[in-house]
């Protein structure tokens, strides 16, 4: 495993990380849970991401539980959980001052733990003024509970009035955003974003590398009844793929397929490596529903030096035929 700058911070964070989004107190149970988040831990991941929106919070309850039993050293391992969807009161959502502060004392709870490494605003919050989010942000940093904050899916001007306002009055400002990022979803990343890593120094920790097993060919021939696709409050990934599909993603994933071949890997392995080859990526974050799910894609930190020019140019020929879907 290597180890990245989180942006221009100083904190390390491994090339390949851990989340728990809708497996951990949904899909899978807690054996598994256990066996997925150890075998993170021992191949050299470093960092575990969840949010009070994962199975209403249960997935910080079973993490929470995984990290006590386990007992390892407070400073060999980051957890981060993420503020927005935290209930259906009026308060208990978004990112006015109260529900932040609450929020991240519940998850400091559930997860066992007496800070966050990572925090993020899960989405923009329209209806809260971005200062007041800010303000809370720093006000958790003050007082100890939280080491950096950040943002999920907000957009670069979102980011920078945020950044903004964290210098206008001597607060905090944003370390990482936390977007989506894989081979068909791309433009973002390698798009609006690129000038913030550069003019802010800011970290990202990408999520969905290979789409929800959309870019592993499982789906070619029909939908798995084990696999998140099946799960009905995703009925949103679902409608993702028929577009995909509607629109050629089934013949590029045969190419993509023969592309991973030539390098001696797979499918998902390929997704995760290139992934890996941006370099203003800190860290991907995989999600894993079985330890040999999770073992397979670590492997591809073994591929990423073999994707050549050439390999990515190729790569690149292939995905240019699909238009990125956005539901």
């Amino acid at each position: 495993m290597k180890y990245r700058r989180l942006g221009k911070s100083g904190l390390k964070v491994s090339e390949l990380s851990f989340g728990s989004w809708v497996t951990f107190g949904d899909q899978v149970n807690n054996a598994v849970a256990e066996s997925c988040l150890k075998t993170a831990y021992d191949a050299g991941i470093n960092f575990f991401d969840n949010a009070e929106g994962y199975a209403a919070g249960q997935s910080e309850e079973v993490m929470g539980s995984i990290l006590s039993k386990f007992g390892w050293s407070r400073d060999t391992f980051l957890v981060s959980s993420k503020v927005f969807w935290g209930g259906d009161q009026p308060n208990q959502t978004g990112l006015c001052r109260k529900h932040v502060i609450e929020a991240c004392n519940a998850a400091l709870k559930r997860l066992r733990v007496d800070y966050l490494d990572l925090y993020y605003c899960h989405r923009p919050d329209p209806e809260t003024p971005i200062e007041e989010t800010v303000r809370a942000m720093d006000t958790l940093i003050q007082q100890g509970k939280v080491l950096y904050w950040g943002t999920s899916e907000w957009s670069t001007g979102e980011i920078m009035e945020a950044y903004s306002v964290a210098r206008q009055y001597n607060l905090i400002p944003p370390t990482m955003e936390q977007p989506r990022y894989n081979m068909i979803h791309r433009d973002r990343v390698e798009g609006e974003l690129t000038r913030l890593y550069h003019s802010i120094g800011l970290g990202m920790t990408t999520f969905s590398p290979v789409s929800a097993g959309m870019l592993t060919g499982r789906y070619n021939e029909g939908i798995p009844a084990d696999s998140r696709l099946s799960i009905e409050r995703l009925d949103f990934l679902r409608e993702r793929w028929e577009r995909l599909k509607e629109n050629g993603i089934v013949p590029v994933i045969e190419t993509l397929e023969s592309i991973a071949q030539k390098i001696g890997a797979n499918l998902p392995q390929l997704a995760v490596a290139w992934c890996l080859k941006n370099e203003n990526v800190s860290s991907v974050i995989l999600g894993a529903s079985k330890p040999e799910q999770l073992v397979n894609n670590l492997a591809s930190l073994e591929f990423v030096d073999s994707l050549d020019d050439e390999l990515m140019d190729e790569i690149n020929v292939a995905l240019s035929t699909v238009k990125e879907i956005d539901v």
